[in-house]
């Protein structure tokens, strides 16, 4: 046996007591720290990590620290593009539960069309700005309109309402205008290639455009323009669809709050259109695209389609390729859908998911579209404390939740429970059979940090060259600072704990095809285990939009959005859009 076999056999087999004075004692023998990190300096990261050594393994510490100094200058000499990825994939599903493929990304699925004999070219074609894609999409191909004409009612309507609801960064007229010309083109010469031809779309602007500014909301990259498209971009444009517009994201995907201002609600013109896929949101419920684009972190998605009422899904992480867009955090971000129905989100979801040989996080699953399953079919749960009103002295009297003193936020309560509970009541109707759940009662928002620590690590760049100065109104600098002391045995053991909830979660999840709830139940620990979900309306409180989410198994996003397209064709809220005056 060797001698450091032996030792180590040693070490395992002493009481801890005694192998710490074994250690101590070596560390004593060798010399002090050489180097600005002095014993004092450990001493204090030590409060910093809730840790405590003794004075012989701070100096041993301290010096070891002070040879890493130099191999931190070396590496931070070696310039990283943004979009290199970290040698580390992670993967949303346990071992032995691989998804099965082939995925088949443009194939031709099922989706409803009007009768011939009911649709006409409006006198007005601005009429159809709030048109689904899938009734727009007959419009084209029946060529009743072109898509000339489409997007250029479109961009009439992103110029008009721009100043009221700051949702673009770029308005891509002359692409857009080339772009719908080259469909007309295709499409007279009887090459019609599906229902996203010819269909104006916005995407979010951290996708990288050829030629475009794209910018990340933010103002150190106002001025960065690639040179190449992203994935997403791309299986879109071969789809046939025309982008329009970039459209806000709150800086560095976080909030609201971009460089140009504020994003607005459409429905609510004084309030912001929540974040980070802010555009997306408002410019879709505006009525000023077909369709946008958006991606999730931790809520990116799901909150802005809740705010704006649109309907948005988050795929299960590793659907859609990354490749071309901003990264935030490798581990967690998503791509995904913003739509006014659930059948355009298939049909975009169709276009854009699968592996494209770019983004190794992305499975060959299958998408298997049925949209006349029977809900009966389905395993569905509802987290009962959205559905059911709290007893007196836990959510207020009369089954308000949250304890309200005010009246109106009260009533506003009352409300929104009488809309959660209609909802069991259509879905029952449906033939759904719905069973009570409790989810995982585990501390998924202890690995938020997972998340921060990614961003710090993507910017890290950014930070050191001081570039984040120039960040005015967001709270990603101190963010960034405060995470770069994150010990990166606390980071994996984050990581390693995020697999113990990937196993609680897929022990729940294997019990149920989905589960329904409010927008925000379970929505950390699912943007943690990769889970998708889907955000549509189901009412309004105080006149403004309130969300039902479906929740499903890892790449299973045929199930949520079955289940949500029969409670939304059974529903009026779909057609229910905003009122603006620009």
């Amino acid at each position: 046996m060797s001698e450091q076999k032996s030792r180590r056999s040693f070490l395992k087999a002493v009481p801890a007591v005694v192998a710490g004075a074994v250690t101590t004692n070596v560390f004593a023998q060798q010399q002090g720290p050489v180097g600005p990190i002095s014993r004092a300096t450990v001493d204090c990261a030590e409060a910093i990590t809730g840790l405590d050594f003794h004075s012989a393994e701070e100096e041993a510490i301290a010096r070891s620290l002070n040879g890493n100094l130099s191999t931190y200058q070396q590496l931070r000499q070696i310039e990283i593009p943004h979009d290199t990825e970290v040698s580390l994939t992670f993967r949303p599903y346990l071992p032995g539960e691989k998804p099965a493929g082939p995925a088949t990304p443009g194939r031709a699925v099922r989706y409803s069309k009007p009768a011939p004999a009911t649709l006409k070219r409006p006198a007005n074609l601005e009429d159809v700005a709030f048109w689904p894609v899938t009734k727009l999409a007959s419009l084209i191909e029946r060529r009743l309109v072109t898509s000339t004409e489409l997007t250029q009612m479109y961009l009439a309507r992103l110029d008009r309402y721009q100043p009221l609801l700051h949702f673009a960064v770029t308005i891509t007229k002359d692409l857009a205008l080339q772009q719908a010309a080259e469909a007309d083109k295709a499409i007279a010469a009887g090459k019609y290639k599906g229902p996203l031809h010819g269909i104006p779309w916005g995407a979010k602007d951290l996708f990288a455009t050829k030629g475009i500014a794209t910018t990340w909301g933010a103002e150190p990259y106002i001025n960065q323009v690639p040179d190449y498209d992203a994935t997403i971009v791309e299986r879109l444009r071969d789809a046939g669809a025309v982008l329009v517009a970039k459209l806000t994201m709150g800086a560095l995907a976080q909030g609201d709050q971009w460089f140009g201002g504020r994003t607005r609600n459409p429905w609510n013109p004084q309030a912001g259109a929540s974040g980070s896929s802010a555009g997306p949101g408002s410019a879709t419920a505006a009525g000023c695209v077909g369709f946008s684009i958006g991606t999730e972190t931790r809520g990116s998605i799901i909150s802005p389609s809740t705010v704006n009422g649109v309907v948005g899904l988050r795929p299960t992480y590793g659907r859609v390729s990354r490749y071309g867009a901003m990264e935030l955090s490798w581990t967690m971000d998503k791509v995904g859908p913003m739509c006014r129905t659930v059948e355009d989100c298939v049909l975009v979801f169709n276009a854009i998911y699968g592996p494209d040989g770019r983004d190794e996080s992305v499975a060959d699953a299958a998408f298997n579209w049925n949209p006349a399953a029977p809900l009966s079919g389905y395993r569905i749960g509802y987290v009962r404390s959205d559905f059911e009103a709290q007893p007196a002295g836990q959510g207020g009297r009369g089954g308000g939740r949250g304890g309200a003193a005010d009246p109106s936020q009260q009533q506003q309560a009352a409300e929104r429970l009488k809309n959660m509970q209609q909802v069991l009541t259509e879905m029952q109707k449906l033939g759904a059979k719905l069973e009570p759940v409790e989810l995982p009662d585990y501390p998924a928002n202890a690995l938020s940090f997972v998340l921060s620590v990614e961003s710090a690590a993507a910017f890290d760049d950014l930070l050191r060259s001081r570039g984040t100065d120039l960040m005015n109104n967001s709270s990603w600098p101190a963010t960034f600072r405060a995470n770069r002391f994150v010990p990166a045995v606390e980071y994996i053991r984050a990581q390693r704990i995020r697999t113990l909830l990937m196993r609680e979660w897929g022990a729940f999840m294997d019990k149920y095809d989905a589960f329904i709830s409010s927008n925000g139940a379970g929505l950390a620990a699912t943007n943690l285990t990769g889970h998708p979900a889907i955000a549509l309306k189901c009412g309004f409180v105080n006149n403004l939009p309130q969300t039902l989410m479906v929740t499903g198994g890892l790449y299973d996003e045929a199930a949520i959005c079955r289940i949500a397209l029969a409670y939304e064709q059974a529903t009026e809220w779909k057609d229910r859009h905003p009122t603006m005056k620009a």
